[in-house]
């Protein structure tokens, strides 16, 4: 395999995780592979501390908080690889999952988007909805419990699929997405209507309506989610309103 990957990391006051996401990702990916970090407006410290610590990482001040998908769409008019990889500052890879991922797609040229397994640090599986939302798959999703995932849980996540094997999704988790550079130019990027949360589904609905969208459980990411949305009102509200704007874009959609 001879392919240039790209990948792009926004950050937001993230110095508490950027490090592990980058040291673990140039550790262990051994493909020809460029790292962006766009920041938008840290205060933290965290552009300096990747410019300090990471000279080959490029890192781009966006000049204010743009937003996550308005971030990642910075970089598209860069971007010279063959694959792209949107990942999330709280994401760490103890593999070389860029290039399993990299040979995945070359050996599935039918597949646009590939999504991998998802974990906590724990190694405890993170349960992500791999359906198209609707209404009572968010409500599962935000009141489930501690216990097994319920029946409507299940069906969201695709819980009852055969996971010794990719299968086709509906829906990719934006914690980290592995798409052919290509598509994601000809599709624009992250539609600029999200400021944050749902971009991830968006973007997925219009990769499905050209490509294909594959969940990979055989490839393993670790995320340290803390879904912030739940306990922060500001967070709720944007969730929310992104939720609304992607209910009405699809609806009425043709």
């Amino acid at each position: 395999m001879n392919k240039k990957i790209s990948g792009c990391i926004v950050t937001y006051n993230n110095i508490a995780t950027i490090d592990k996401a980058v040291s673990t990702l140039l550790k262990c990916t051994e493909s020809d592979f460029r790292l962006f970090i766009v920041d938008n407006g840290s205060t933290d410290g965290t552009p300096e501390h990747i410019e300090q610590n990471y000279p080959e990482v490029t890192v781009i001040r966006s000049g204010g908080n743009v937003g996550f998908g308005a971030g990642h769409n910075l970089i598209t008019d860069r971007l010279d690889s063959d694959y792209h990889v949107i990942i999330n500052p709280d994401i760490s890879v103890r593999d070389d999952v860029i290039s399993k991922l990299a040979a995945y797609l070359d050996e599935n040229p039918d597949v646009g988007l590939v999504s991998p397994e998802v974990r906590f640090p724990d190694g405890k599986p993170q349960i992500l909805g791999k359906r198209t939302p609707c209404l009572r798959y968010l409500f599962a999703s935000h009141f489930r419990g501690k216990g097994e995932a319920e029946k409507t849980l299940r069906e969201y996540a695709m819980l009852d699929e055969d996971y010794s094997k990719p299968f086709p999704i509906e829906n990719a988790t934006g914690c980290f997405i592995f798409i052919r550079t290509e598509l994601f130019k000809k599709l624009g990027g992250f539609d600029k209507r999200y400021f944050m949360y749902f971009e991830d589904c968006d973007l997925s609905r219009e990769v499905n309506r050209i490509s294909k969208v594959v969940y990979n459980p055989l490839v393993t990411v670790y995320h340290e989610w803390h879904r912030e949305s739940k306990r922060n009102m500001k967070l709720k509200l944007i969730h929310i309103s992104s939720m609304l704007k992607f209910f009405a874009k699809w609806t009425f959609r043709k």
